[in-house]
């Protein structure tokens, strides 16, 4: 079993930033790739970052390229994704999820395990 909690949602402004966390408990994180999905009212949930297990590959979707970074910190289990010049387009409820191997994925499949999600908005 794994245990994934997002925090650092809220409220931002056009052009702000946030940092979302996930803290990972349950199953040897630091082998383990991550990723981060979104999902915005009336659609489906779209991959948004990957990071390996390392740390040393991520990917993105290329509507965040440039702007969002995502990282990790094996000591402390924990998975981030930075957002800066965030824009309305980019409100939705983010989750993270665990992969079933040592890279992630942009395939929703690939992971087993999801967070709650944590709600950012972006206002105009």
């Amino acid at each position: 079993q794994v245990q994934l909690v997002e925090s650092g949602g809220g409220l931002v402004q056009a052009g702000g930033s946030l940092r979302l966390s996930c803290a990972a408990s349950g199953r040897t994180f630091s082998s383990t790739g991550m990723g981060w999905f979104r999902q915005a009212p009336g659609k489906e949930r779209e991959p948004v970052a990957t990071i390996t297990w390392s740390g040393d590959t991520t990917s993105y979707v290329d509507s965040v390229k440039g702007r969002f970074t995502v990282s990790r910190d094996n000591a402390k289990n924990t998975v981030y994704l930075q957002m800066n010049s965030l824009k309305p387009e980019d409100t939705a409820v983010y989750y993270c999820a665990a992969s079933k191997y040592a890279w992630g994925s942009m395939n929703p499949s690939a992971y087993d395990y999801w967070g709650q999600g944590t709600q950012v908005t972006v206002s105009s």
